[in-house]
């Protein structure tokens, strides 16, 4: 498993030179080029009200699961969870990192702080899960009639996906005993006192700041996206992450974007460029400012000490 684990990570790292070669690079070098510093600044925001939400959600799972924690401490192992997450193999060392550091002393604090890892994290792939359905749905209303037959039958397959899916956790033996196991948790987290609201909300923000992000990409890339083309397409290539090869997503999202973007009549070049700003405003907009408030986080932590000493 580990040999297939360096492939697989070797593989995606090795197809980004490989995109390079395939498109015309001086066409991507010139996409690149002219991104607007503007454009950079807006969705570097963006991404710190992603992290905000994203940890907002994180602490308000923990605490239908009875395990409270500051609203700061949510937000700094967030940003550190997110470095992780984009610079290490498998995509979730961060999500187990941040389990780890917010378990507790008490008994049975690491299950619960583990529980809420993976229930919030459960919460986004739902929101996107839906979006991803949105987004192939919408195909037929952007594509040429003549190419209909071809997306019923990729809408088809999509839905076939989902399906998959839920009949994989409720038949699955082992995955229907966790449900069943952790009924109680899943109800406090999703559904009671309204719970779906807030999860639902604070999901479909975060999962809309995604799409955000490469929308303000592309067009930095000089590929202006219409918002319908932007929720039919984005979402593939987001999905294209989850395929276990490569670092963080780099490679499998670039290969979805420079094929997807020429179906709304842009070069494959510039799809990839689109990719390459998106993956570099994300991992800057989580990186720079999570470095100051770990900056921040140890000097206060150094001062109590010395004022401790004193």
């Amino acid at each position: 498993m580990r040999i297939l684990k360096v492939v697989a990570m070797a593989a995606g790292l090795l197809l980004l030179p490989l995109l390079v070669l395939a498109v015309d690079p001086a066409s991507l070098a010139e996409a690149l080029a002219g991104v607007p510093p503007g454009h950079a600044l807006v969705a570097i925001i963006i991404v710190q009200v992603q992290i905000l939400l994203s940890a907002l959600r994180w602490r308000f799972t923990a605490s239908r699961l009875g395990h409270p924690m500051r609203r700061a401490t949510a937000i700094r192992e967030y940003y550190l969870g997110g470095i992780l997450n984009q610079t290490l193999p498998s995509g979730i060392a961060g999500d187990a990192v941040r389990a780890y550091r917010s378990s507790g002393d008490a008994a049975g604090d690491w299950k619960r702080a583990t529980a809420a890892v993976v229930l919030e994290r459960l919460s986004g792939q739902l929101a996107f899960l839906l979006l991803t359905v949105v987004g192939l749905l919408s195909w037929v209303v952007l594509l040429p009639q003549d190419s209909i037959p071809d997306l019923w039958a990729l809408i088809a397959a999509g839905l076939a996906g989902v399906l998959a899916i839920v009949a994989a956790f409720f038949l699955v033996r082992p995955l229907r005993a966790w449900s069943v196991q952790h009924l109680p948790d899943l109800s406090a987290v999703f559904w009671k006192d309204r719970a779906f609201a807030i999860q639902g909300g604070l999901s479909t923000l975060i999962v809309t700041s995604y799409v955000a992000v490469f929308v303000i990409a592309s067009d930095a890339a000089g590929a202006p996206l219409p918002l319908a083309g932007a929720f039919a397409i984005i979402p593939l290539c987001l999905l294209a992450m989850l395929v276990p090869v490569g670092i963080g997503g780099w490679g499998s999202r670039e290969a979805a974007a420079a094929v997807l973007w020429p179906l709304l009549g842009y070069t494959s070049a510039q799809g990839l460029a689109a990719s390459l700003l998106y993956g570099a405003f994300s991992l800057a907009g989580t990186a720079l400012p999570g470095l100051i408030v770990y900056g921040t986080s140890a000097l206060g932590g150094w001062r109590r000490g010395a004022g401790i000493v004193r």
